[in-house]
């Protein structure tokens, strides 16, 4: 990291400092693991104390934090969301993207493919006829990529991405290592006692500045296509099928897996190892938490859990109940006792 004054840290977040704004930055990190230099964050009292005993130079808070101290013993940063400043310091620390304009000498590249300025094929890259690559595009080392694809601008793809025949993808997306995007979605129709493979001709389109994480498979669909809406982000390991349909600014964590046919509106948030059926519906703004199943559909703007998926209240509800029912089993097996001894009784005095 470039070494910064604290003055300038500010200005380039549009922040305030309290303090000495001379204070020599050079690193960013966590309170627990802060040394002297680097600059942590904290959006709560409890961690806004912590900071200030940590071994930090200086500390991006709140102004309403800030205001709550008897004694300040660092510089303070002072910022409204403290997450989104540090994020910012965190991206003005990145090194910047650059590509090397060229073709590996040992990339494949067929006759016809058309490569836009700016861009750069990597060592091994294949790409195969009928594909366009965009302007200021980076492909990586070992990437394959098929007949009659699209890679819009300023769009990466890290190493060992593999593409099948007709996929799309937009504008500054970024394809992390391992992805595989289009291949055949996972449909077999039982004939007699074969398993006969169901044709997948469609293809896969994805918007702009989505991203997605290593390992990840994104299923070509049966025909029409499989879409993934800009601003998208998926996590690593996530599984797309066929004919899914994801809308804008969604985020799926890691080992979430969608069913065919399945659709997200917009703003979707999905927790880990979670799970959709096939043609169910997540409506826009919908959240389904970490190891939910959803098998029916989900209304705009709720939260969903457990298996089955159910509204997030009931569901904890539920789960509260659940140390409590082996004393609500023992007492209802008293009753039932008491009940038969007092038909027993009942009988004999009838007698």
């Amino acid at each position: 990291m470039k070494r910064w004054k604290l003055e300038e840290l500010a200005t380039l977040i549009q922040g305030v400092v309290q303090g000495d704004g001379d204070t020599d930055i050079c690193g960013v990190a966590s309170v627990e693991e802060a040394v002297d230099g680097d600059i942590v964050f904290a959006e709560s009292q409890k961690f806004l104390s912590a900071a200030l005993r940590s071994s930090a130079s200086a500390v991006m808070t709140r102004p309403d934090l800030a205001r709550s101290l008897t004694e300040v013993s660092k510089p303070l940063l002072l910022v409204e969301n403290p997450r989104v400043g540090f994020m910012s310091v965190l991206e003005a620390c990145l090194p910047k993207r650059e590509v090397v304009a060229g073709i590996h000498p040992t990339a494949t590249v067929a006759e016809g493919v058309e490569i836009g300025e700016g861009s750069s094929i990597g060592a091994n890259v294949v790409i195969e006829a009928g594909s366009k690559v965009g302007n200021g595009v980076l492909i990586m080392p070992n990437v394959y990529v098929g007949q009659e694809c699209f890679i819009g601008d300023e769009t990466t793809l890290y190493p060992n991405v593999s593409l099948y025949p007709k996929v799309v993808i937009g504008k500054r997306c970024v394809i992390h290592a391992g992805v595989v995007i289009g291949a055949d979605g996972f449909g077999f129709v039982l004939v007699g006692s074969v398993l006969r493979k169901v044709p997948h001709l469609g293809g896969v389109e994805i918007g702009d500045e989505v991203e997605i994480g290593a390992n990840t498979t994104i299923d070509r669909a049966k025909t029409s296509v499989t879409r993934i809406g800009s601003g998208t982000k998926l996590d690593n390991l996530v599984q797309i099928a066929h004919n899914v349909v994801i809308g804008r600014f969604c985020v799926i964590a890691a080992h979430t897996a969608i069913a065919g046919g399945a659709h997200l509106g917009d703003g979707v948030i999905i927790g880990g190892q979670a799970g959709v059926k096939e043609q169910v519906t997540i409506g826009s703004g919908a959240r389904l938490a970490a190891r939910a199943g959803a098998i029916n559909t989900v209304p705009a703007g709720e939260t969903y859990s457990g298996f089955p998926a159910r509204p997030h209240n009931i569901t904890m509800r539920g789960w509260a109940g659940l140390p409590r029912v082996p004393e609500a089993l023992r007492r209802i097996k008293e009753l039932e006792d008491r009940l038969a001894q007092l038909e027993t009784r009942d009988e004999g005095s009838s007698e």
